[in-house]
């Protein structure tokens, strides 16, 4: 959960570019900031766009009812945040619920070029962290995209050397890593860090604490080398740490009310959404079905997520880190609306993003269907729904 040129999870106001070298240069002893996932950890080498892509249907000789369009092109990352995706097309799910309607897919390592394919119309559909879905549906006016589901909660935690830290109040003078500059882990360290009387400039990271930029890659080596005294970062990175240990001090569900708040959203474009409503329905089932799949089956689910991330990345996670990171994420149908839009409130009050208008960000009306037709309540969109 970021990546280059942008994060995947990352609030960017006008003048970021000018900051982000900045920030950049602070890290020149650290080794090859590359700036790419803030979710990911372990994977190959990639441009900021795609990883890869597949033909599921071809692949799985699907076949079924014919829907209003022949393709659907998805878009994912290849880390545990993006589980529902993993282990849907794994498992074949979604292709059950697409029918004769062929699986097009693109892995990407960063949210900005996500959002680009989503309005190029490379891709249809993605699954993707909140601060990209904000940011792509505020630079069109709210003409991109729409959040139309939930996926995942959770799997964000601060993790620290404990012969350094010991305390949330050893943390002055300390070194703390996040993924990027505006990114969502970034956003959430800022803020906490002004809840507990900290300064720190937003832009430069300098102060009471200092918060160091560096991708997820690279956070274990700068923590191996004494770099940065600990981090604020999703999983599996936080877990990665744990093994070179670290140990966790706080994990970010105990912040928010409920122990929940969003990593990952679907997104849609709206021209698909507006043509092809029955197939962006179909996706929302198999996502539905997905989620309740990876609750009754934990561990088949979690064999399903590493195996799509050899596949896609070219390296498993090893136990050790797969475990733990798998067991503080929580896959569900709801979008968690209201963390949303506390995740945007806490970024402006940071410094890092105007106060967006997130008005009919959501349409949650498929998901809604789809949830009553299996007899389950309604999701909300705390009145961020479609105008």
């Amino acid at each position: 959960m970021a990546p280059s040129p942008a994060s995947s999870h990352a609030f960017v106001r006008p003048n970021a570019g000018r900051i982000r070298r900045s920030a950049a240069a602070a890290l020149a002893g650290l080794t090859a900031v590359a700036l790419l996932s803030a979710c990911s950890y372990g994977s190959k080498a990639a441009d900021s766009g795609s990883g890869g892509s597949a033909d599921t249907a071809a692949a799985t000789g699907a076949s079924g009812a014919k829907l209003s369009s022949p393709t659907v092109k998805i878009g994912y990352f290849a880390n545990l945040t993006h589980g529902t995706a993993l282990v849907g097309l794994q498992e074949g799910i979604l292709q059950k619920e697409l029918g004769a309607t062929q699986i097009k897919t693109q892995v990407f390592n960063a949210g900005p070029a996500e959002i680009e394919a989503l309005n190029a119309g490379s891709i249809d559909i993605g699954w993707i962290g909140p601060s990209p879905a904000i940011n792509g549906y505020t630079k069109s006016d709210g003409k991109s995209l729409k959040i139309i589901g939930g996926s995942a909660s959770g799997g964000v935690k601060l993790v620290v050397n404990p012969e350094k830290i010991s305390s949330l109040d050893d943390l002055r003078g300390k070194k703390i890593a996040t993924p990027q500059l505006g990114n969502t882990q970034d956003v959430a360290l800022l803020n906490y860090l002004a809840g507990k009387g900290f300064k720190v400039d937003a832009a430069s990271g300098a102060g009471d604490v200092s918060v160091v930029r560096t991708d997820n890659k690279v956070t274990p080596d700068a923590y191996r080398q004494g770099s940065v005294d600990g981090a604020w970062v999703p999983e599996p990175t936080a877990s990665k740490l744990v093994t070179l240990g670290a140990k966790v001090l706080l994990n970010e569900k105990d912040v928010w009310p409920d122990k929940k708040f969003v990593i990952t959203n679907l997104i849609v474009s709206q021209k698909f959404l507006k043509e092809h409503p029955d197939v962006v329905e179909a996706v929302l089932r198999g996502s539905v079905n997905t989620n309740a799949f990876i609750k009754a089956n934990p561990e088949k689910a979690k064999a399903d997520a590493n195996e799509a991330i050899k596949k896609e990345a070219g390296n498993a996670l090893e136990p050790a880190v797969l475990d733990p990171a798998w067991a503080d994420i929580d896959f569900l149908d709801d979008p968690l609306a209201g963390t949303l839009q506390a995740e945007a409130d806490h970024a402006v009050t940071a410094g890092l993003l105007k106060k967006p208008n997130l008005n009919g960000i959501y349409d949650l009306t498929l998901l809604n269907k789809v949830l009553a037709a299996k007899g389950q309540a309604p999701v909300a969109d705390a009145g961020l729904g479609a105008k």
